[in-house]
Order: structure tokens, then C-alpha cells, then sequence
């Protein structure tokens, strides 16, 4: 049974740094597409940044390209989610995500099925 599991969120201050975490089970993680997602109140959920081909490649939403970096460790089976320079609209619940296999619209939360439970990320001004 495939088992994602975030950890690392919390409360930080605008331009400061967190790093998430998702440790996952079941499944090969290096054969699949891996993403984080966020959803903020109020808002539809939307991709922040996807790692694919064993870790190789990575994808950014334009909001968070040059800040946050997606890495994943194949040996630990964990996927990460390096944020930098946050900004107060970063504050959302973010989800990794997993599908076996490339999509086209690869950032789109629709093309994911397996989920974590989430972790909440609050930046303060």
C-alpha cells in the first residue's frame, strides 16, 4: 500500500527558511513522478514543484521558481521540499504526491493519486 507522510512544516517569519519532508512506503520511489502541492484557505489546490526520471528532472510554479528547490533521496525513500525567502502568500497546507508516470500537465493536482495528510506552513510578515 503506497503511504505518504509530510513532516517539517510550522510557523516562520517572511525570508526565512523551512524545509519539508515526505517520507514515503509502498512503492518504488524513484519510478515515479513525485510533487508537492499546497492549498491555501479559500483557494483551489495547485502544484508547487514536481521531480521525475529517478530525480533528475524538476518542475516550478512561477510563484516559487528560484526559491524553493524539490530534491528527493532514493536510498531513504524521502522526498523534500527546501523553501527559501518565503513570502506571507506562501502560507498553505502543502501535500506531496505521487503518480507512476509522466503526464503532460504534470504541476495539475488531478493527475495525482496517491496523497499525503499534509503539514501547515504559516509565514508571518
Amino acid at each position: 500500500q503506497v503511504q505518504l507522510v509530510e513532516s517539517g512544516g510550522g510557523p516562520v517569519q517572511a525570508g526565512g527558511s523551512l524545509r519539508l519532508s515526505c517520507v514515503t512506503s509502498g512503492y518504488t520511489a524513484s519510478r515515479y513522478v513525485m510533487g508537492w502541492f499546497r492549498q491555501a484557505p479559500g483557494k483551489e489546490r495547485e502544484g508547487v514543484a514536481v521531480i521525475y526520471d529517478g530525480g533528475v528532472a524538476t518542475y516550478y510554479a512561477a510563484s516559487v521558481k528560484g526559491r524553493f528547490t524539490i530534491s528527493q533521496d532514493n536510498a531513504k525513500n524521502t522526498l523534500y521540499l527546501q523553501m527559501t525567502n518565503v513570502r506571507p502568500e506562501d502560507t498553505a497546507i502543502y501535500y506531496c504526491a505521487a503518480r507512476e508516470g509522466i503526464v503532460r500537465d504534470v504541476l495539475h493536482p488531478r493527475n495525482y493519486f496517491y496523497w499525503g495528510q499534509g503539514t501547515q506552513v504559516t509565514v508571518s510578515s
